[in-house]
């Protein structure tokens, strides 16, 4: 199946149909309409392409320099993990990404790098999902990460299981950490987002199949837990994941999520694609550890709905 039958194949859900329970529960949300008086702790943006969506939800809480300051390195992790193109839904889309990256460098960022320790063979992933040319048009530096010598072995405290890992250096050493992952669905874990994410800044993720796979991406957040998550939600792999979705697994639902909260940003996600969070074990775990917050209703929730008629990324 070529790109162009692929794409036409792929099922347009809007925001309006498949989320409503999600996007118009007004216990949850405040709206356009009617502004949260505080600062959210986590922003719903439906109906937009991803630089878009994620331009009104960094401004819903502040704009990026509440989250990167001048002189600061930066590394942005998307998911990059598959040698698949944007319309498949199986790696971040690079237009959010670009966007990201942008903003980072507005704000006086000193670098802003971008990597993923790949599954497939990185030199074809970073090209094949256009991240590698998105993020460097942006200002971005983009490097490879399946050097083992790159990687430092660092202890994480309280963890049971994944006590402790050999974690890319940048992650290790940078002021500021922005995880951008992908919404889908996941042979392994039911779902992969925020969380799972973050596998891609270890070497050994044998260590983590073979010991407990849940345990050890939940404990991975008591080492370091990113200051900003984005959640790209404009592809969603229904079926099939992570990489051998067909065409009718993937839905177009034009969202996206942001909030410096992992787990609740998991939680949002795992409603969004429409499962409870519990569903998740590794998202359970790290809401029992106190790494985050489960409970959506005890946060303070900003939808955004983009109205005006956009392009389709």
């Amino acid at each position: 199946m070529d790109r162009r039958d692929f794409c036409r194949k792929c099922v347009a859900v809007t925001a309006g149909s498949w989320g409503a329970a999600f996007f118009n529960d007004t216990n949850l949300y405040g709206s356009d309409e009617k502004p949260l008086a505080t600062v959210p702790d986590l922003v719903a943006v439906s109906n937009g392409e991803p630089d878009v969506m994620f331009d009104r939800a960094i401004e819903a809480i502040g704009g990026i320099g509440g989250v990167v300051g001048k002189g600061q390195t930066v590394v942005v992790k998307p998911n990059i993990a598959w040698d698949r193109p944007p319309e498949t839904g199986a790696d971040t889309n690079p237009l959010l990404v670009k966007r990201v990256v942008e903003h980072c460098v507005k704000a006086g960022a000193k670098k802003v790098y971008v990597f993923d320790h790949t599954c497939n063979n990185p030199q074809k992933t970073y090209l094949t999902s256009r991240i590698k040319a998105a993020a460097e048009s942006a200002g971005g530096v983009v490097i490879f990460a399946d050097d083992q010598k790159d990687y430092q072995e660092v202890s994480i405290g309280k963890a049971v299981t994944l006590k402790t890992a050999m974690v890319h250096k940048l992650i290790v050493n940078c002021d500021v950490f922005i995880n951008v992952p992908v919404l889908k669905h996941h042979a392994s874990t039911g779902l992969t987002i925020a969380m799972k994410n973050l596998m891609g800044a270890v070497w050994d993720r044998r260590f983590y199949h073979k010991s407990g796979l849940h345990e050890c991406i939940a404990e991975f957040c008591l080492y370091r837990k990113p200051d900003l998550n984005v959640v790209d939600a404009y592809r969603v792999t229904m079926a099939n994941g992570p990489q051998r979705a067909r065409a009718e697994d993937i839905k177009i639902r034009k969202s996206l999520l942001l909030s410096k909260d992992i787990v609740a940003v998991d939680a949002a996600a795992a409603k969004l694609f429409g499962s409870e969070p519990a569903q998740t074990r590794h998202i359970q775990l790290a809401g029992d550890m106190g790494i985050g917050t489960m409970n959506l209703e005890k946060l303070n929730i900003k939808k955004i709905t983009i109205k005006t008629p956009q392009r389709s990324a």
